[in-house]
């Protein structure tokens, strides 16, 4: 299981919020339908603020 800061996880139900009440839009300005994709925005912003969140899961080329 992954460990996330304070400050992530303080991203991640302000963005959480945002989307329950509907106002949470994505990067192409559409309105964000998935707890998935909501989860992953509150992530990001966390590592643009310099929180402690584990690196994104990538796909290994061959």
């Amino acid at each position: 299981m992954a460990k996330y800061s304070k400050k992530a996880s303080k991203k991640v139900e302000k963005v959480m919020h945002e989307f329950k009440e509907g106002k949470l839009k994505s990067g192409s300005g559409d309105k964000v339908k998935s707890r998935k994709q909501a989860i992953a925005i509150g992530l990001s912003e966390a590592r643009k603020a310099g929180a402690k969140v584990p690196k994104k899961k990538t796909t290994a080329k061959k």
